[in-house]
């Protein structure tokens, strides 16, 4: 009954099926913030929602019948239950906080995705390498931030005038939103060679360590690729020794003298082929 059961879970149209319902109800949850929808169709779009809710919580219930405590070993299925418990908290349809993270439940579609689901795998193998990244990214900004609020706080309380507001000034520039126009020229205006100081900022921070993070994440994508694919290429051979054993054993017990079969059909082949 179990094996019956999770074989049913693992099949491709109930992961199908599955995704198609929390995209649903995705669109559900959209339609809920519509007040002119709401007004209309309210009761219908409640009732669909629930519908839903019911649909993922005998999903969890199932998969519980079928794996039993080995389901809490899994990550993603331990994210899945946590998602689908948010929305069964007491007080969740009445408290907008609670409200509001019932759309979590479109990241479900990450569990349910293999594509999306290594994608993120992937980036979870480059946080180690990322963390290191950002100690150094918040290192120059510190530097970076002590340096602007001495130099421009001064005449410029409300972009440096404190290490928080420096820091913020630098990360607006750092992500290249009206650097140039809503932050450097006015203060070269007062400060000529303070392009000297943003300058390299930006060649650090924009176009070195971002860039840094984005290598690291890409390079974690792609080892998850490829270990996928070892994967695959070990199951595909598993499975053709597998066969090639089961034919072996076949011919091998199909006949208990294959050697006098084969002589007798040549020197019948022999005898038709006499004049």
């Amino acid at each position: 009954m179990r094996d019956r059961l999770a074989k049913a879970l693992e099949r491709p149209v109930t992961r199908n099926a599955i995704m198609g319902v929390i995209l649903f109800n995705a669109v559900l949850l959209g339609m809920e913030t519509s007040g002119s929808i709401m007004a209309e169709a309210g009761p219908l779009i409640l009732m669909l929602d629930k519908l839903c809710l019911a649909i993922f919580v005998a999903e969890i219930a199932a998969k519980l019948v079928a794996y039993r405590l080995s389901f809490f070993r899994s990550g993603w299925n331990i994210f899945d239950f946590a998602i689908v418990g948010i929305s069964l908290v007491p007080g969740a349809q009445t408290l907008s906080v609670l409200r509001a993270l019932r759309i979590l439940r479109l990241l479900r579609v990450i569990s349910v995705a293999p594509r999306l689901r290594r994608v993120v795998e992937g980036f979870i193998t480059a946080l180690p390498g990322m963390g290191s990244v950002f100690l150094l990214m918040g290192m120059i900004f510190y530097i970076g931030a002590v340096m602007a609020t001495k130099l421009f706080g001064d005449a410029f309380p409300d972009w440096f005038g404190t290490l928080g507001l420096s820091a913020y000034s630098l990360f607006q520039v750092m992500t290249l939103e009206s650097w140039s126009m809503g932050i450097v020229r006015p203060v070269m205006e007062v400060f000529p060679y303070a392009w000297a100081f943003f300058v390299p900022f930006i060649m650090v921070t924009t176009f070195a360590v971002v860039n840094l993070l984005v290598g690291l994440i890409v390079n974690s994508m792609q080892d998850a690729h490829h270990e996928e694919d070892v994967q695959r290429t070990d199951a595909y051979r598993d499975e053709v020794l597998s066969r090639l054993a089961a034919i072996e054993a076949r011919l091998s017990g199909s006949d208990a003298a294959p050697e006098a079969r084969l002589q007798d059909e040549s020197a019948r082949k022999i005898a038709y082929d006499r004049p």
